[in-house]
């Protein structure tokens, strides 16, 4: 499967909705794993701003890969972020988008110096 490396280096990027798990099956609830490490799967839905356009992307990172506080607004870095296409055929409809993996989701908050004096 074709993976599109996304660079991130012009981008602003905030925490839009904090981590979740990620869930493999609806009916059952049953909570998806990275296939490699075994890892539980987050979901974090993040403000991109690049370009002079914002969209929100939902974006699948392993659960070690979450570091610091991430709570709505917080600034963070995304490592090793890829786009992948997908399309798939549900109850006879074409769906396509593209989904957004990860490595790393990391606060850009500076917990120990805590908040700044004004």
């Amino acid at each position: 499967m074709r993976q599109i490396p996304v660079d991130t280096a012009g981008a602003v990027v905030m925490v839009a909705k904090p981590p979740q798990v990620k869930v493999r099956d609806r009916r059952t609830g049953e909570v998806a794993t990275d296939m490699e490490t075994g890892a539980k799967l987050m979901t974090v839905d993040v403000m991109f701003a690049a370009n002079e356009e914002v969209e929100i992307l939902s974006v699948t990172v392993p659960e070690p890969g979450i570091t610091g506080e991430l709570s709505m607004g917080t600034p963070v870095a995304l490592t090793g972020l890829i786009a992948r296409p997908w399309e798939n055929d549900f109850n006879g409809q074409k769906r396509h988008g593209i989904a957004f993996r990860a490595v790393a989701v990391t606060s850009l908050v500076d917990a120990a110096a805590g908040p700044k004096a004004a």
